[in-house]
């Protein structure tokens, strides 16, 4: 089939971008987990350490080992979601529109090539929606328990995956048909199994004071008009742009059409599509009345979505929007690539993320290399946990890297030995107050101050500080090197 044909050849693009491209901190703090495997972390689940583990296995502590299961899981999903769309809505040959609705978002261009959380999260989402459709296909109970297998590997990988369960949950209550179900065992088992598959989390945190629990539920802020409007302006211009304009138009015309297909003919597989992106809608919009809601938090509710917008759309004017929505998503996604490679257009950070997160960490590397040997450095520190991680991934072999931050106390890395003398890299983003190392003495500015660019554009600019270690200094920890 062309479309399959179409889905390895991007997947191949991304691979090659997964190789090619820096790691992001964010990326590089993963890395380490991977290198600390436990049932949990203090900012999520543990199963994003799983994946890049088993990346790395098979191609080795290089950027496409770290990313490898992005895109080879995304294809794998993709497939699965144009079968879920094919069972739910039968005879409309819509799942390859669906697939490439959901692949032309930038969610999924740049989830592909950045492996953070939402990576696994979408992946086994979306094959939680297969098996969902599969079981109201076949009516066969034993789905259930590979929508629990694949819920609790979502559960896994990030906390939002809780509202998959919500949407289950509503479409059981409300669609007399899955309402059956009830009154069966297959359900009821299929969630002991997600809890199952969760419960190292639950452990791991009851071993932890609870502690990423209580910081992934106090995000709620409380409501201001004046900040609820920016928030929520800020909310719905985040998803126009990484789903991308038309594909975000679409996604919510079709969900609303669903809504109102169940409720004028009580439509299951309707109701099912609408379950699974309403609720979560809501609550995003909500909690964005009182806290600001990351951009990339409701990519899960897009699986569904292009669902919806491929199948329910049936009117000539939507179905002629979908070649344009899927040729503009790309074309987004590719001008984002093509930033991040070559950058042929001369932004500054506030305008360019692929600046701020990727831009120049080859230099910048190479340059504190040069200073921790002029200073004859024993090892070298800094204080963000990202920038600490960077260093550890890409630093020449035998380079000790200490970071400092409370949360290294979650992880099982030795401290720093005493009495050693070595340099603290800062970012001055952090402002002009003084380091979190006592007694740090910073550098002259002609050697102590780095700048990490991209082909001239400021990306960000450094200090140096001369810390030696010893009594009272606050948490660190040594962090692994690749193939230490």
């Amino acid at each position: 089939m062309a479309w399959v044909a179409a889905l390895a050849a991007l997947t191949l693009l991304r691979l090659a971008l997964c190789a090619i491209l820096p790691l992001a901190p964010d990326e590089a703090y993963y890395w380490v987990w991977s290198r600390d495997l436990q049932g949990g972390y203090l900012d999520h689940p543990p199963m994003v350490a799983l994946f890049i583990r088993t990346g790395t296995l098979i191609a080795g502590e290089t950027a496409l080992g770290i990313r490898l299961m992005g895109p080879l899981c995304l294809a794998i999903g993709s497939v699965m979601l144009a079968r879920a769309t094919e069972d739910l809505f039968p005879g409309r040959r819509a799942g390859p529109w669906a697939a490439a609705l959901f692949n032309a978002t930038l969610f999924a261009g740049i989830g592909a090539v950045a492996m953070t959380p939402d990576t696994p999260l979408i992946i086994f989402w979306t094959a939680a929606v297969w098996a969902l459709a599969r079981l109201h296909r076949t009516g066969d109970g034993r789905w259930w328990l590979a929508v629990g297998v694949f819920a609790g590997a979502a559960l896994l990988s990030k906390y939002t995956a809780v509202l998959l369960g919500l949407g289950i949950v509503i479409w059981l209550l409300l669609e007399p048909t899955a309402r059956q179900w009830l009154l069966r065992w297959h359900p009821w088992v299929g969630g002991l199994v997600a809890a199952g598959l969760f419960a190292p989390v639950v452990l791991w945190n009851a071993g932890h004071d609870w502690a990423s629990f209580a910081k992934q539920g106090g995000r709620a802020g409380t409501f201001e008009a004046g900040q609820a409007l920016r928030y929520l302006g800020e909310l719905i211009g985040s998803q126009a742009g990484l789903a991308t304009p038309l594909v975000f138009a679409m996604s919510v015309a079709g969900v609303v059409v669903a809504g109102r297909r169940w409720w004028r003919g009580s439509d299951g597989a309707a109701l099912l599509v609408a379950a699974l992106v309403i609720p979560g809608a809501v609550i995003f919009l909500w909690q964005a009345t009182g806290s600001r809601v990351q951009g990339n938090w409701p990519a899960i509710l897009y699986p569904a979505a292009a669902i919806a917008a491929a199948t329910l759309l049936a009117s000539p004017g939507w179905v002629r929007l979908r070649g344009p929505a899927v040729v503009l998503g790309f074309a987004m996604t590719g001008a984002v690539y093509l930033q991040a490679v070559a950058a042929p257009l001369a932004l500054p950070r506030r305008s360019d993320p692929t600046l701020a997160r990727l831009g120049g960490w080859d230099g910048f590397l190479g340059d504190v290399e040069g200073a921790i040997a002029r200073q004859g450095a024993a090892f070298v520190a800094a204080e963000e946990y990202g920038l600490a991680a960077v260093l550890a991934f890409g630093l020449p072999r035998g380079r000790v890297v200490v970071a400092m931050d409370p949360r290294w106390r979650y992880f099982s890395r030795p401290g720093p030995a005493p009495g050693v003398t070595g340099l603290l890299v800062r970012s001055e983003r952090r402002g002009d107050g003084p380091p979190l190392w006592p007694g740090a003495e910073a550098l002259p500015d002609d050697v102590g101050r780095l700048v990490r660019s991209r082909d001239g554009i400021e990306a960000e600019a450094y200090r140096l500080h001369r810390v030696t270690t010893g009594a009272g200094q606050p948490p660190a920890a040594v962090l692994p090197r690749p193939a230490d």
